[in-house]
């Protein structure tokens, strides 16, 4: 009986296998931009027809979508994916989206905008054709009160669960990639590329966000490669190349009245080429806000060339001269950082700025194993230059430490 109940057993197993196993698979509903009506002759504008197919994919109750996008070159004025969705949906661009070349011509901050969406996915060979030149001898507002406003390639906005890889972001008019109040999103494989002299191109740029992750992706612009907000919070950025570019970037911050804290940043195994800087935090003196920037962990860094490859400036002041200058020191406060295998060289002497506050100084800065050497055309030695800073210092040190 028992070797009855035992073959018994096994066939109903066996059957239960072939049952699960032979159920077709639930694939995603496809739409094809090309076959619902887009021309990829890069002149007509595909706007209404992308817009159209998203409204069709996003009310989709049964299922995933999936909207492709083929090769081929797809002129878009500008749109707007809104959700929220009935479903996942996956956004697979193999071919290129070509703003226009006339900025007047995008009508939004941001010339492709996702808002409101959960369980986004984009992936694909494809390029994000910003067509920024015509722009950027107009981005001069900081001496013209009058100066277009320039859109943005790619917004995120209230975002969640979400991701993107392998796009190629190119000649942005503005920023490539803006996030706003996103939360648990991963970003990887992504190229981002205009030129060193491009203004304000910065790479990607986010506030409000937490649980992102930046992998495995390469930076090169005329602005931060990467620019952390206020209230971001909970960011691992690895494996990213930048260069050039104005580096990774925390703030401005302080400038404007309820800023939030940014805490919990790590980044580790980044290159940065030819930047001007490398690991960089910039605050207002007088700030209008007080907020705390802690928790950063910055750790096997390399240096390439890089103008200030340490650079933590308290008294920010980018267009000089400021109206805060006589207002008294920032009300950031800066504290646990660590860095830690920092290498490489620098283009000029001071290869690390600890510029903090005297107001509220950094407290419990920790370096271990430094060693960045000047690459100028003066002798190779590098120096520190440290302001009421509090901390710790371990390892090889080039240059010399200044901490307390």
């Amino acid at each position: 009986m028992a070797s009855i109940a035992f073959v018994f057993k096994v066939l109903c197993v066996s059957f239960l296998f072939i049952f699960v196993a032979s159920r077709p698979t639930i694939r995603p509903k496809m739409f094809n931009v090309q076959r619902h009506g887009s021309k990829p002759d890069g002149k007509t504008d595909n706007a209404n027809v992308f817009t159209s197919i998203w409204s069709r994919a996003c009310k989709r109750k049964n299922g995933s979508s999936k909207i492709y996008v083929p090769k081929g070159t797809f002129y878009l004025s500008g749109v707007e994916f809104v959700g929220p969705c009935k479903n996942p949906i996956e956004f697979v661009i193999d071919g290129t989206l070509l703003a226009p070349a006339n900025p007047s011509d995008i009508k939004q901050d941001t010339w492709i905008n996702f808002r409101y969406i959960n369980n986004l996915s984009i992936s694909g060979s494809g390029t994000l054709d910003g067509q920024g030149k015509q722009s950027w001898p107009l981005n001069d507002c900081h001496k013209n009160p009058n100066c277009p406003k320039l859109a943005m390639t790619m917004g995120f906005a209230f975002v969640n669960n979400s991701n993107i890889k392998d796009i190629t972001s190119l000649n942005s008019k503005m920023g490539h990639f803006n996030f706003f109040s996103v939360h648990y999103f991963n970003i990887t494989g992504v190229s981002i590329t205009a030129p060193g002299d491009s203004p304000n191109t910065d790479g990607i740029k986010m506030g409000s966000c937490s649980n992102m992750h930046i992998s495995n992706t390469n930076i090169g612009t005329g602005d931060d490669c990467i620019a952390i907000l206020s209230g971001t919070t909970n960011l691992d950025i690895s494996n990213v190349k930048c260069g050039p570019g104005h580096g990774i970037s925390v703030g401005s911050l302080g400038k404007n009245k309820d800023e939030k804290a940014v805490k919990n940043l790590t980044v580790r195994d980044v290159i940065f080429n030819g930047t001007s800087d490398g690991i960089r935090i910039k605050t207002w003196e007088s700030s209008a806000s007080k907020i705390l920037v802690s928790n950063f962990v910055y750790e096997n860094i390399q240096m390439i060339d890089v103008g200030k490859p340490i650079n933590i400036d308290q008294k920010y002041c980018p267009h000089p001269p400021c109206e805060h200058e006589q207002k008294g020191e920032s009300h950031v406060q800066i504290q646990d950082l660590k860095l830690k295998n920092i290498y490489g060289t620098s283009k000029n002497k001071v290869a690390m700025n600890l510029q903090c506050s005297k107001s509220f100084p950094c407290k419990n800065v920790e370096l271990i194993d430094i060693n960045i050497k000047n690459n100028g055309l003066e002798d190779s030695s590098s120096i520190a230059v440290c302001e009421n800073v509090d901390g710790s210092v371990s390892g090889k040190m080039v240059p010399q430490h200044c901490i307390n």
